[in-house]
């Protein structure tokens, strides 16, 4: 029995890397869909354009390139 708890207790060979995970940004920049002002905003503020009061906001597209893998497509 004194193997297996040794067995156990040991730590693993191949641990897995330390991961950095971003924190997300405090605040985030929309676009009007009324007005197209560019209104930056905090996660827990209210959705509404500063200078026309519009409450359809749209977030812009990323630069960041995407790719799509043919199995999420199917």
């Amino acid at each position: 029995m004194s193997q297996q708890a040794d067995r156990y207790s040991q730590q693993n060979p191949n641990p897995m890397p330390a991961r950095n995970i971003p924190k997300p940004p405090e605040t985030i920049e929309y676009i009007c869909g009324d007005c197209g002002a560019k209104t930056a905003m905090k996660t827990s503020e209210l959705i509404r354009c500063r200078e026309c009061g519009h409450r359809v906001m749209y977030k812009p597209r990323t630069t960041r390139i995407v790719s799509l893998h043919r199995a999420a497509m199917d």
